[in-house]
């Protein structure tokens, strides 16, 4: 089909989404992850999915969240999924390895989206996992393309959430999923800054979990559920706290992504959930099938 486009959406709103401060794009990100893995004892000669699983599932809880959200999904051998601010590939290189499933994943950050080709070639999946630089307010994509669409801690640097969600709508197959985890507005109070997703509070656009479901459903989506996690994420944020503070983060981890703020963001990621500023939690709905 066309790209048939929905209504404009706002530059500045489409400027800031995924985007990552500016000291992530730094440098060579790839070469640092190889760095890494080799501090580690690991080679990229053999790599696997696992071998990188702590460092390429850039998003609260990691590895387990990609894992537990995967296990929600019915994703059959074949089918096409997009993963919106893929970071520097995990969760799509782990989606196509389990579910046998082609991937495409898309991010506005260069260096993150470079990483992502080199380690899919280093693993062999790049004729299964195709990454590349791109907006996801204005996605590259004909209409009805995909199975399903995921977006992992991506939706808090998304101003026009509305338009956002009528992209994915788009181009997502009647009753396709879309699957979501976030951070959304809690009702303690403002956010203590820096967080993962914003130093200053700069390009942050949390929204409460019955705003999002009501876009979600003004959008087309139905089958709407939204799950807290706020449990699950404490438990995990206290576990890296107590491991900076003890000076036993091990070589390879996403702080090699985040940079230097990584435990002043960790600390407020933990308070702003047990202050209830923000409610983690993971959102799942189908588009609806009379759309077509």
């Amino acid at each position: 089909m066309g790209h048939n486009k929905t209504p404009a959406v706002n530059a500045e709103a489409g400027d800031k989404l995924v985007k990552k401060p500016r000291y992530w794009d730094d440098g060579d990100v790839y070469q640092r992850i190889v760095d890494a893995l080799q501090a580690s004892g690991k080679s990229t000669d053999h790599l696997t999915v696992e071998d990188l699983a702590p460092v390429d599932h850039f998003h609260a809880r990691g590895f387990r969240a990609t894992r537990e959200l995967a296990d929600r999904l019915n994703i059959a051998p074949g089918q096409r999924i997009l993963d919106i601010g893929c970071g520097v590939g995990g969760p799509a290189r782990y989606f196509a390895k389990r579910f046998g499933c082609d991937v495409d994943g898309i991010d506005i950050t260069p260096a993150f989206v470079d990483a992502a080709i080199r380690l899919t070639d280093d693993l062999g999946l790049s004729d299964v996992v195709r990454i590349q630089q791109g907006d996801g307010t204005d996605l590259p994509y004909g209409d009805a393309s995909f199975d399903g669409a995921i977006a992992l801690h991506v939706t808090m640097n998304i101003a026009d959430r509305q338009s956002f969600f009528q992209e994915v709508h788009r181009v997502l197959k009647p009753r396709g999923f879309f699957a979501i985890t976030e951070h959304g507005a809690g009702y303690g109070g403002d956010i203590h800054y820096p967080v993962p997703w914003s130093s200053d509070g700069t390009g942050s656009y949390l929204l409460p979990a019955d705003e999002t479901h009501r876009y979600l459903s003004m959008t087309g989506f139905e089958n709407i559920k939204i799950d807290d996690r706020s449990a699950e994420y404490r438990v995990a944020y206290q576990k890296v706290t107590q491991l900076i503070e003890e000076d036993r983060l091990p070589s390879l981890g996403v702080h090699l992504l985040i940079g230097d703020d990584a435990p002043a963001m960790t600390e407020n990621s933990a308070r702003n959930v047990d202050e209830k500023r923000t409610s983690p939690h993971e959102i799942f709905c189908t588009k609806q099938a009379e759309d077509y």
